[in-house]
């Protein structure tokens, strides 16, 4: 069985308000009393892809052992990769492959750079399918910043990933890949993807609002939230999401 736990858009800035809220996030995951296999981190991890960002951003990550993250359209390559992997900088698309507790995870950059929406370059879709062909048995989680579908929250839809049909024939070649786990909709949602299950983590900075809930975007009052995936031996995949309230 894999345990993970998958955050999202912390977007932290120079403001306190993101680092208390993204802090709550991690003391908890950090204080689990049972062991979790890694953390996922898809995307939109500085809210103005700043190096000062990262620096915050890096004592986030400081005391969490198995972290695993990818970029989404609030971050800035050069930056990302200097500060948070110690690279020089490059505006290459950022995709990183680890394998953990017998998983691959392969994560991708969906970003285009100055653009909010998503799209996987021709180049980040060639890695994929080596990094799943690679993988032989195991099992594969794809993960990105933009969800590829419509989740119908219409201002996170019109600046989603597009070109899915792409990944979509991907993913179907290879029955290896169990999930497909992304961000950026700052709502908890579950759907599916080319057959496999398709699961967005809420939104740790703020809450992504439905049409008929209310006429706000977003509401920056809601507690962060997180999910728990659990991969069990039959490549079942659960997930449970879990709401950060401060502790009283």
């Amino acid at each position: 069985m894999i345990v993970l736990a998958h955050v999202s858009d912390i977007h932290i800035d120079g403001e306190p308000r993101s680092v208390e809220r993204a802090t709550r996030v991690f003391d908890y995951l950090n204080g689990l009393p049972g062991p979790i296999d890694a953390i996922l981190v898809t995307g939109d991890l500085a809210d103005h892809g700043l190096a000062e960002e990262y620096e915050k951003v890096a004592k986030l990550f400081s005391n969490s052992p198995t972290l695993l993250h990818c970029p989404g359209n609030h971050d800035s390559r050069g930056p990302y990769r200097e500060v948070l992997l110690g690279e020089a900088a490059d505006e290459a698309p950022i995709n990183q492959v680890h394998r953990v507790s017998g998983a691959v995870f392969a994560m991708c950059d969906s970003s285009i750079p100055g653009r909010p929406d998503g799209y996987l370059a021709d180049e980040t879709l060639t890695w994929l399918e080596s990094v799943i062909a690679g993988a032989g048995d195991a099992p594969v989680f794809v993960c990105f910043h933009h969800p590829p579908v419509a989740l119908h929250a219409l201002f996170v839809d019109s600046i989603r990933q597009t070109g899915e049909e792409r990944l979509a024939a991907l993913v179907t070649r290879y029955p290896n890949v169990v999930g497909v786990l992304c961000g950026h909709a700052h709502t908890g949602a579950a759907t599916t993807f080319a057959g496999v299950p398709l699961l967005v983590a809420p939104g740790v900075v703020s809450t992504i609002m439905m049409p008929w809930e209310t006429d706000e975007i977003a509401d920056l009052h809601m507690p962060p939230s997180i999910a728990f995936h659990v991969l069990d031996d039959d490549r079942r995949l659960t997930t449970h999401y879990r709401v950060v309230s401060p502790r009283l």
